[in-house]
């Protein structure tokens, strides 16, 4: 048996075309379709990028004790698992946030790994006396200087990340196709921003462009930077572009599966680990508060070669810390009694429901619980906003987040059974330190809790634009929040900071 699982980042649901999209072109997308199944009620959990990738190691939610951070000793990663079992795990990728401060450890738990380098900030190649090209947005610290540093190296498209990606992922299917027993993960960091796309994919939706180089959109207001209607166009249009060099590097994969028959032996998962706002709810970004679904429900297909279903949509609600049991199950490998996701081979058979309901979110923001249809958001109380701590026993997180004078502060604590019996650090959380009283602030109390609790019925209003009033469908979601809540045992003060009474 063999598995592969392709990640892009920051892939937007509603622009492909099995899920209705139709100003993108995305034809493996829709090829893809036609192979697997298509969840339609698929959520992330934690956000956003390293919390999303510990649920895809640990099958449990990371937002609700923390925020960006590594593997810790004591999680059951899901690829160590499958190593020791006897799977032999490669990961492929250019997310450069595995070797970045705060994201350590994960690569190490595969038998082998490769880095495609360049993508962002990657502090890859050096420049001393250099001065960022003029642009709309992007960014003005040492990460967006070196973007355009990395791009002197990167002319050609053989030389960008994601063609060194696929093709260190192809290279390892080529080699081991005739082989059994291997996992492969081909994670790619685009479509995440900013939008460096070959031109042959930017000429299909625009052919002429006189404005302002916008490839970098900042999470603010639309309008933060006065762009013309045209300027957004040109935004847009670039993460278009970029979707469609993520489905042409797709097909490769696809190619390969038709030409090996890889399709009769071998699990295939396309996913993300969140979306992207692209002007909708008026913002740029992927961290927004609260997670509207253009951000919290993601595309996710399953070729699952045990049942052999395809071409078919399933509504049962699933979420990313259900990729590892699922995984785990399909190679015969026991599930930790501390992973809460689910096997998802039932549902893509059957579309028997794993879950009631599904939470979300992000560590010290809105947590979040839908069943598919309702989507409630808690916001936090704005006297209890401080009341916050993360709970790690690697005291590492996003850069500048952890301090030396945190660590002072800090308290060892046994407060939660999944730690195997060892102690975590509790340290002053603050939101990967985005939390200000700045007026000029994405984060200052108006932007972030003047929406205060909301509550949306999907069916009715898919793209959440008129919350409702009903007290018995609130009061059901928010005892599912609660009761969720202490099946993750998240901290007391979560409860505090919610305005919920603990159980």
């Amino acid at each position: 048996m063999k598995a592969i699982v392709v990640m892009f980042d920051s892939l937007n649901r509603v622009m492909l075309p099995p899920y209705g999209g139709v100003d993108i072109i995305a034809p493996n997308f829709q090829r893809l379709a036609q192979h697997c199944a298509v969840f339609d009620n698929f959520y992330a959990g934690s956000l956003p990028c390293m919390p999303a990738r510990r649920e895809m190691h640990t099958g449990r939610y990371n937002f609700l004790h923390r925020g960006w951070g590594p593997i810790e000793l004591y999680d059951d990663s899901m690829p160590e698992l499958l190593k020791k079992s006897g799977v032999y795990t490669h990961l492929v990728t250019d997310h450069w946030h595995y070797w970045e401060q705060g994201g350590s450890d994960y690569q190490t738990k595969y038998n082998s790994f490769e880095y495609a380098r360049g993508p962002e900030g990657d502090p890859w190649k050096a420049r001393v006396d250099f001065e960022a090209p003029p642009h709309i947005y992007g960014r003005v610290d040492a990460c967006g200087r070196q973007e355009y540093i990395n791009r002197l190296y990167t002319q050609k498209e053989e030389d960008i990340s994601i063609a060194q990606t696929f093709k260190h992922g192809l290279e390892f299917i080529d080699d081991n196709f005739r082989s059994d027993n291997w996992y492969l993960q081909i994670e790619e960091f685009d479509p995440h921003e900013p939008y460096y796309v070959p031109e042959r994919f930017m000429a299909l939706y625009e052919k002429e462009y006189g404005g302002r180089e916008f490839d970098w959109p900042q999470y603010h207001r639309v309008g933060h930077e006065q762009e013309t209607e045209e300027e957004i166009r040109h935004g847009i249009n670039k993460y278009r572009a970029a979707v469609t060099m993520c489905d042409w590097y797709l097909g490769l994969v696809l190619d390969r599966m038709d030409e090996y028959d890889l399709w009769k032996d071998t699990m295939l998962i396309v996913n993300t680990d969140h979306g992207f706002l692209l002007t909708e709810h008026n913002w740029w970004g992927k961290i927004m508060e609260p997670h509207y679904d253009e951000i919290a429900h993601t595309p996710f297909f399953l070729w699952d070669p045990r049942s052999k279903v395809q071409g078919v949509h399933r509504g049962a609600l699933a979420q990313t810390i259900d990729i590892a049991p699922t995984l785990l199950d399909y190679f015969g490998v026991p599930i930790p009694k501390d992973m809460l996701g689910k096997p998802l081979g039932e549902l893509v058979k059957t579309d028997a429901p794993v879950r009631e309901y599904a939470l979300f979110g992000m560590h010290g923001f809105h947590v979040n619980v839908t069943d598919g249809r309702y989507v409630y958001m808690r916001a936090p109380v704005r006297e209890h906003v401080d009341q916050l701590y993360d709970y790690m026993q690697t005291p590492t997180s996003y850069p500048n987040t952890v301090t030396l004078d945190k660590l002072r502060q800090s308290e060892l604590v046994w407060d939660f059974s999944f730690t195997k019996g060892t102690p975590l650090l509790r340290l002053p959380g603050n939101c990967m330190g985005m939390i200000s009283d700045d007026p000029k602030s994405l984060y200052a109390p108006d932007g972030l809790y003047g929406e205060g609790d909301l509550l949306f019925d999907l069916e009715a209003d898919p793209r959440q634009l008129s919350p409702i009033q009903d007290e018995a469908v609130e009061a059901r979601m928010k005892a599912a929040m609660i009761r969720l809540m202490k099946e993750n045992e998240a901290p007391a003060e979560q409860y505090t900071r919610l305005g919920l009474e603990q159980p």
